[in-house]
């Protein structure tokens, strides 16, 4: 099951993505994207970290800025994941984005992003497992002034879009508060 968990910032995605990876699963893994790019980044890792440890839920994490379509492939390929029942919880798409947008960037353009964000749709449409990926809905602000930013708003849309397409939930995180979409969505 793919359940994609967007909102904006600082609405609760985060938590309702570790409580809900325990309501389906016995163990998690925690695949975080962020690096830590100065003391207040450390800090607000830091606070995840300390949550899921204080949490009583088993949590093993890997910190991961890239590789996650090879994450997914080593962790599928773990009997013990589908045995348990073990969530696997991918802890930002929007920082994996940004990661990849910065990645090179004289020679990173936005089909090379977009193709990567394909590779990981198509392994996610291939994993047999429970995937939560939580993202941030960057499109409802202004039209960024530059244009590394328009593309990177661009991105984030088109990414966002092909995820919640393959995934079985999709849910909308607001002031903490969930809101399932997918089963909302107007069908053609």
């Amino acid at each position: 099951m793919i359940v994609l968990i967007t909102g904006g910032a600082r609405s609760g995605k985060s938590t309702f993505a570790e409580k809900y990876a325990a309501h389906l699963g016995s163990s998690g893994v925690y695949i975080a994207t962020a690096p830590i790019t100065d003391e207040e980044m450390e800090e607000r890792i830091l606070h995840h970290r300390d949550r899921r440890l204080q949490s009583n839920f088993p949590w093993q994490t890997i910190e991961e800025p890239y590789a996650l379509t090879e994450w997914l492939t080593k962790l599928g390929a773990q009997k013990d994941i589908q045995e348990q029942q073990t969530v696997i919880l991918i802890d930002c798409l929007i920082l994996w984005l940004s990661n990849w947008l910065l990645h090179d960037q004289e020679e990173q353009s936005f089909e090379g992003v977009l193709q990567q964000v394909d590779v990981l749709v198509n392994k996610l449409k291939d994993y047999h497992g429970t995937v939560l990926l939580v993202t941030n809905e960057v499109g409802d602000g202004l039209v960024p002034q530059h244009p590394l930013g328009r593309m990177f708003r661009d991105l984030a849309g088109l990414m966002n879009q092909r995820v919640a397409a393959v995934a079985d939930q999709v849910f909308l995180v607001t002031a903490g508060i969930p809101v399932e979409l997918k089963g909302q969505a107007f069908r053609f």
